[in-house]
């Protein structure tokens, strides 16, 4: 488990329509013109962006604070969770395929590249190398290609999340919110009485149980539990979670050396808990919907690109971090670059990294307007 760099997720589905979102009377010629509104929630959208950001940032400089500041993985489930429910309303087994078919070219394309770069560095593998083909478990890998293929374990997460949503949201259903605060059982079990098998399974057991409550909160939110909780249970609850997770990663961080809740899996799942749960829940009460950002072209423009590219973007930043060491140490050679360009910085290591990023968005991300079924563009 502490062997995973937790970052960042992301949830490939389609996006919700704004709730009650009403277009501008155009039948009377004396209304001001007003921004049409956008036929996706914005603010789903601008939280699974800005979640893309903190990923490909903590990947670069590593601050342990990140996750604290914005746990993206447990908001990337709980946007997963919300958008799963919805798409539950058609047949389970459609929804299940559809999910599939969206994940899986992306990540077979991406894949191709990584196994075969090991390959040549000498790898050679086994019958396990059926986890490279549905990642059900960790894929296989050497010590040469682990930056590049450690991110894996939000996909298979999130499959397994997948796979499991038709029986979790019946289950919810029966009980919504008992089950949603007895979802957090299974990390507590996992941390305090019984630490599961060695393994991918256990891997498996640690990851699902640190953002269960995230992914049901999902549920939650869709089936309108949230808006109607009342915001002094929702404040006692939300930081009472945010509270213990943070107590427990300080004073816990000896044991691994650092606070870093993605090294603390009770940690990341009680502060992951409270604060998606704020999130949600101001949504939903406050029917949020970031409607205003369709009035900024450029940034909207921006969290389009990222919401539909963000497999992509996911799958693809670790290498672009990978290359951007060897690109900076070539401008080295140029006198003008190595006289006037901040090389030693991370900051511009960070800046690099997004170029390169803009360059397999471009190359690479035409594979995911394939795997749901659209003309494919260069960009959306």
């Amino acid at each position: 488990m502490g062997s995973h760099r937790r970052g960042g997720s992301v949830a490939t589905a389609a996006q919700p329509t704004v709730p009650g979102a009403e277009e501008a009377d155009s039948r009377d010629p004396e209304l001001p013109s007003r921004p049409k509104p956008s036929a996706r929630d914005r603010y789903f959208d601008t939280l699974r962006a800005v979640a893309l950001v903190r990923v490909v940032t903590y990947h670069t400089f590593e601050w342990a604070w990140c996750g604290m500041v914005f746990p993206s993985m447990g908001i990337m489930f709980g946007l997963a969770g919300t958008l799963m429910a919805k798409s539950l309303e058609r047949p389970p087994l459609k929804v299940v395929r559809s999910r599939l078919r969206r994940l899986l070219p992306p990540f077979w394309f991406w894949g191709f590249f990584v196994v075969l770069a090991m390959l040549v560095h000498g790898w050679m593998p086994h019958w396990n190398i059926v986890f490279w083909i549905v990642p059900f478990g960790d894929p296989p890998g050497n010590q040469w290609g682990v930056q590049a293929w450690e991110i894996l374990w939000y996909l298979r997460t999130y499959l397994w999340f997948v796979l499991l949503s038709p029986l979790l949201l019946r289950v919810f259903r029966l009980a919504p919110l008992p089950v949603l605060f007895l979802s957090l059982a299974p990390i507590l079990v996992l941390n305090f009485v019984w630490s599961g098998p060695e393994g991918r399974l256990g891997n498996e057991m640690w990851d699902f149980s640190t953002y269960l409550f995230c992914w049901i909160l999902g549920f939650a939110h869709r089936d309108g539990v949230l808006q109607k909780m009342k915001p002094a249970l929702v404040a006692v609850l939300s930081l009472a979670a945010l509270g213990y997770g943070g107590w427990y990663a300080f004073a816990h961080q000896g044991e691994v050396g650092t606070y870093d809740l993605d090294e603390i899996p009770l940690a990341q799942a009680f502060w992951s808990a409270g604060y998606v749960m704020l999130l949600m829940w101001a949504k939903a009460y406050f029917r949020i919907d970031f409607g205003w950002l369709t009035r900024f072209r450029r940034l909207d423009r921006v969290v389009t690109v990222f919401n539909a590219r963000a497999v992509t973007i996911y799958l693809w930043h670790e290498i672009a971090l990978i290359l951007a060491v060897p690109l900076i140490d070539r401008f080295w050679n140029v006198p003008a670059f190595e006289k006037y360009l901040p090389l030693e910085s991370q900051w511009f290591m960070f800046g690099i990294g997004w170029v390169l990023i803009a360059g397999f968005v471009l190359a690479c991300g035409w594979v995911e307007d394939v795997a749901g079924k659209k003309k494919p563009k260069l960009l959306p």
